[in-house]
Parts: structure tokens; sequence; C-alpha cells
């Protein structure tokens, strides 16, 4: 098993990421956490406000999908940024859980990459024996 929660995937036109994790709901965790990393500079992030985060989604790459673009909507239309998320309940079809963070200051927060949309460019999520692992592609 990797040890490192997440990477960064350089492609041509867009920025993506594979995620680790032990579990499913390690998985899960640690790709929202690829995905805050990728929007803001997490170390100047407090973790001032949580936001109850329900999604479904049929298999495990839709519902991964709809996980980070319902955490990618909530930061963006309450105009927040994300430390973390906990995933508190992972059936096959639905995933709740929380992310903390705090609205964006300009004055205190390093802006990383706008991401427009987490897309199923590559998707994929699959499980071996040394744990679960993920590809994701946002567009930019």
């Amino acid at each position: 098993m990797e040890k490192r929660p997440f990477e960064i995937l350089e492609h041509p036109a867009d920025i993506g990421f594979r995620a680790y994790g032990g579990t499913r709901e390690e998985l899960f965790e640690n790709a929202a956490l690829a995905l805050f990393s990728l929007t803001c500079e997490l170390g100047a992030v407090e973790e001032r406000e949580s936001r109850e985060i329900e999604t479904t989604g049929s298999d495990n790459e839709t519902l991964l999908y709809a996980w980070l673009a319902e955490l990618l909507a909530v930061a963006e239309a309450e105009r927040l940024v994300f430390r973390r998320a906990d995933v508190t309940a992972l059936e096959p079809n639905r995933v709740h859980g929380t992310a903390y963070g705090e609205p964006f200051d300009r004055a205190r927060h390093e802006m990383g990459t706008h991401i427009k949309a987490v897309t199923f460019h590559q998707l994929f999520v699959e499980q071996s024996a040394e744990g679960w692992r993920a590809q994701v592609f946002v567009d930019l």
C-alpha cells in the first residue's frame, strides 16, 4: 500500500491525482484531500466551519465522482476552502461525510488551481491486495 495519501498527475490539458487508502472510506477522504490541495495551500486553512456532504452513485466511480463534485460545488457556492473531509458512512451507493474548513480569505489563503469540474476522464476506483486506489482528472 502506498504510504502517501495521494500524488498529483500532470496531464497536457488538465491536472489529476491518484489517491490511496487502506479502506474505501480512507480512499474517499484522501481523494478529497488531493482535490483540496489543488485549490489552496492547506497549511493556512483552519477548521472553523463544517459542511455535511451526502451523495449517491451507482458504482464506486460514480460515487467518488459525485462526492468530489459535491465538495467542489459547496466550496465554490459558499466561497469556502476545505482542509479535510471525514467519511462517516459509505455504502455501496451512498457516501456521507463532513468537510472542514473556513471562508476563503485572500489575505491568508494562497489560491492554487481553479477547478471548473471533476471529470470522468480516465477515472477509476480499484481494490487490490494492498488496499484501494483511485485516479481522477479535473477540468481547469
